[in-house]
């Protein structure tokens, strides 16, 4: 192939590029496929070749750049030159009225006729908002919304997206900036936490979460992978495409190869408006991707100019909020399921119905009260939705509809898993098992003990541990660390390469710092906060397993059920036993030294200030003082470090992590997706960094981070 001119390859390759772009459009923003996959393959095939052989012609827009390029180690900041506000919400057609009020109040007498505003509405589709920049028809930059003024530059991996292009035919605007929606559809949603569940791994809440998580990958060749689609339906600067309504915009958009919903309607009225709301929502059951939603637009851009925006939307435009999808069922029965705490918490088990596409048949009713409360029995028929169109939960029983066959549900006097008693302590909703070798709370302990917020075990999820379990390879939390490659080849489904990564994730969580492996150990009523407060306190396992209760009365914060609870645990030979064998495989129990002194070590490759006896390195060492006594109160999502590794670098150095905006907060660290602390900062004056600025101020101090975060 490379035997012809420069001229004749440069010419092939273009070709090819346009070619293989417009069948990309054909499939996934039309729908419509003009050849088979084995010809678009081909196709492929020969543009990868060509320019493998001629580097000369490489081009960033070619559609080859789609798989993934290099890992990223953060994202940048992108400030939005025009900000992403957020919309006001609307819960009902009274509301939408009152909206089309205000609308025709603000543009006065005559400028419309009565109750005639032309709006246009959309779906409001449940995804994560982009901002992309073209230059001279090139994709430049693309972001994420963030806080609305800043986002995060997350270019390489929209490249991967296949509905977006990446350049755009001639004539199109020098500059242009579209602003849209990227989502997982239903079926790959599914087909995903198929695959996750599948490897152990975690599964993704609903497809908004599992968007958005694809979208923040490092690596975009992940990203690639996860079959993402977009619609676009804003242009901040309509002049740019010199259109004078918002309908046409879309139509320029539409005209340039974005991806352009195909339900958005035109409405004069709004009659128009309610009746389109109530159409879409009778088919949002059977859309394939999800929405939450509709927004309605004034659709005249200059009318749009005249009603202007608050400080945080615009006055133009309205969110009609679907209410959760609901469905009636029967209850066929209440199964008691046991925790890795002994709690024994009751599940509906149902006849199957769909609710919002999806079919649900089993819900949590969390305890006995619950239960007693909404007077639940089993046969009855009962309303379920999903919470946030997500979680099922039972919204209310169909009284009426009782035949006297129901039955009262009582919690079972002895556990369903091992038999043991079962108590329920005064003033407390949950009912548990005191067995500490029950095998549900075994399995439950093992997940939450490899969970990402405890020891952070990747690829150790619950379908792994239900291997291991079946398998006998482990009976406690410290079997995990003398678990061999070649004995996780003998499980179903795992090769040698998963063995290894296992592997080398168990050796990895071995130099946790403490306070996760108290969090790991899964003590009652020591929650991740806690388990930090303990470490800072005792700074090893050793020390915390010595301590009476008298003496972790001491600890501030700690009651007297914490305190029962640690000492009970440590007092149980059986912990103890495991204890000894998880420091013996080499696990990290901590040094006599307070915990505090090394909370820099997580992401800090330098060592930072603050060694064990309390004094820092001497680079540095003078900068602390930006952080001393000061507190910082961070929100958001962080590309470059963990929350909880900026909390205790912020400790190491003397000052203090925050929960919540107060007047004695110093600084708000505002991450991407920023919410109400950000604008409390406003109201209260307090100082915001942005995670750059942040990251400047730890440098100054000393502390280079290294590994990349999360």
């Amino acid at each position: 192939m490379s035997s012809g001119s420069p001229e004749g390859v440069r010419e092939r390759i273009a070709r090819l590029r346009q070619e293989i772009e417009r069948h990309n459009h054909r499939y996934y923003v039309l729908d419509d496929p003009l050849i088979s996959d084995a010809e678009y393959d081909g196709l492929m095939r020969e543009l990868r070749q060509l320019e493998a052989e001629h580097p000369e012609f490489d081009d960033d827009t070619s559609p080859t750049r789609r798989v993934g390029g290099a890992v990223a180690t953060g994202f940048a900041p992108v400030v939005h030159e025009i900000a992403m506000l957020s919309l006001d919400n609307a819960f009902s057609s009274g509301e939408l009225e009152a909206f089309d009020a205000r609308v025709r109040k603000g543009l006065g007498q005559g400028a419309v006729d009565a109750g005639a505003v032309e709006y246009v509405v959309e779906p409001k589709i449940d995804g994560l908002g982009i901002s992309l920049s073209y230059v001279r028809g090139r994709l430049d930059v693309g972001a994420t919304r963030g806080d609305g003024a800043v986002g995060e530059n997350i270019t390489s991996n929209l490249r991967t997206v296949r509905s977006i292009p990446l350049s755009l035919p001639e004539g199109a605007p020098e500059q242009l900036t579209a602003r849209g929606e990227v989502y997982m559809a239903k079926a790959d949603f599914v087909r995903l936490n198929a695959e996750r569940a599948e490897a152990g791994e975690a599964e993704f809440a609903n497809p908004r979460n599992a968007a958005a998580g694809s979208l923040r990958q490092f690596d975009p060749s992940v990203t690639s992978r996860r079959r993402l689609g977009a619609f676009f339906y804003y242009v901040p600067r309509p002049e740019q495409l010199g259109v004078a309504t918002h309908w046409d915009a879309l139509q320029a958009l539409k005209g340039l190869g974005f991806p352009v919903n195909g339900l958005i309607k035109k409405c004069r009225g709004i009659a128009e408006v309610i009746a389109a709301a109530e159409e879409l929502a009778a088919a949002r059951p059977g859309l394939p991707y999800e929405i939450d939603g509709m927004v309605v637009k004034v659709n005249d851009l200059e009318l749009q100019s005249r009603l202007g925006f608050t400080s945080h939307s615009p006055r133009w435009a309205i969110a009609l909020k679907y209410p959760a999808q609901q469905a009636v069922t029967r209850l066929l029965n209440i199964v008691v399921q046991v925790g890795r705490t002994g709690v024994l918490t009751p599940a509906a088990q149902f006849e199957p119905v769909v609710v919002g596409g999806v079919t649900v048949s089993r819900a949590s009713l969390h305890n006995i009260d619950y239960i007693r409360a909404k007077d639940i029995r089993i046969g009855d028929k009962v309303t379920i939705q999903r919470a946030g169109d997500v979680i099922p939960e039972v919204v209310s029983v169909l009284v009426q509809e009782r035949d006297g066959s129901e039955r009262e549900f009582f919690m079972p006097e002895r556990c369903p898993e091992c038999d043991s008693e079962v108590v329920r302590e005064e003033g407390e909703a949950a009912t548990r098992c005191v067995n500490f070798a029950c095998p549900a709370r075994l399995r439950e302990g093992l997940i939450h003990f490899a969970s990402r917020d405890a020891m952070d075990i990747e690829g150790m999820g619950p379908s792994m541990v239900e291997r291991l379990l079946d398998a006998g390879l482990v009976r406690d939390v410290a079997d995990i660390y003398y678990l061999t490659a070649e004995q996780l080849m003998t499980l179903e489904r795992v090769g040698e390469r998963s063995a290894a990564n296992l592997v080398a994730a168990i050796e990895r969580s071995k130099s946790n710092k403490v306070h996760r492996l108290i969090f790991a150990l899964g003590i009652r009523h020591v929650g991740e906060n806690m388990a930090k407060i303990l470490a800072n306190e005792f700074g090893s396992i050793d020390a915390l397993a010595a301590a009476d209760q008298a003496r972790l009365l001491e600890v501030p914060t700690v009651g007297r059920a914490i305190a029962e609870s640690v000492a009970d645990f440590f007092r149980t030979e059986q912990n103890r036993a495991a204890l000894r064998r998880l420091a013996e495989a080499g696990v990290s129990m901590g040094s006599g030294a307070k915990a505090k002194a090394e909370a820099g070590a997580d992401g800090d490759g330098s060592g930072g200030a603050g060694d064990a006896d309390g004094e820092g390195d001497a680079d540095g060492g003078a900068e602390a003082a930006e952080f001393a006594g000061k507190t910082f109160v961070f929100t958001g999502t962080l590309s470059s470090l963990k929350r909880q590794q900026a909390e205790e670098i912020v400790e190491s150095l003397g000052g203090k992590a925050g929960s919540s905006v107060t007047k004695s907060t110093d600084y708000l660290v505002a991450g991407a997706d920023a919410g109400s602390k950000l604008a409390r900062a406003g109201q209260l004056g307090i100082a915001v960094l942005s995670e750059q600025e942040f990251i400047k101020m730890l440098r100054r101090a000393g502390r280079n981070l290294t590994d990349g975060g999360e």
